[in-house]
């Protein structure tokens, strides 16, 4: 198996999900590992059209961050398995993923069968 071809393709992908969310959010200071989502605007509008446009915002940019910290923890757990040497392994039956299955998603956790 091309495991360090894969580390490549998780590692690229890991910094493109932190720039994404670093766009949408910040690192959460009071639980490591976390993110949390910012407005674009400052919250201190006057208007009340304003006022609902930041809280569309922020719930907005809260959705986008959720989907995209689930794919980077899933990028995480997967670059964790390639130290632990089980890379590439179905969680389910313990037969080698495919290639081409990992290729299409390399953070892959079981085979096609088991999807």
């Amino acid at each position: 198996m091309k495991t360090e071809h894969f580390r490549k393709k998780l590692e690229a992908e890991k910094l493109k999900l932190e720039s994404e969310m670093g766009g949408i959010g910040r690192r959460n200071p009071a639980v490591p590992g976390d993110w949390e989502a910012v407005p674009s605007e400052t919250g201190s509008e006057a208007d009340l059209a304003d006022q609902a446009d930041v809280v569309i915002s922020r719930e907005r940019n809260e959705a986008v961050l959720a989907d995209l910290e689930a794919r980077y923890d899933t990028v995480l757990a997967a670059l964790a398995r390639i130290e632990k040497k089980t890379y590439g392994i179905c969680e389910v039956c313990g037969r080698p993923i495919g290639e081409e299955r990992l290729e299409a998603d390399p953070a892959a956790t079981t085979c096609v069968e088991h999807l």
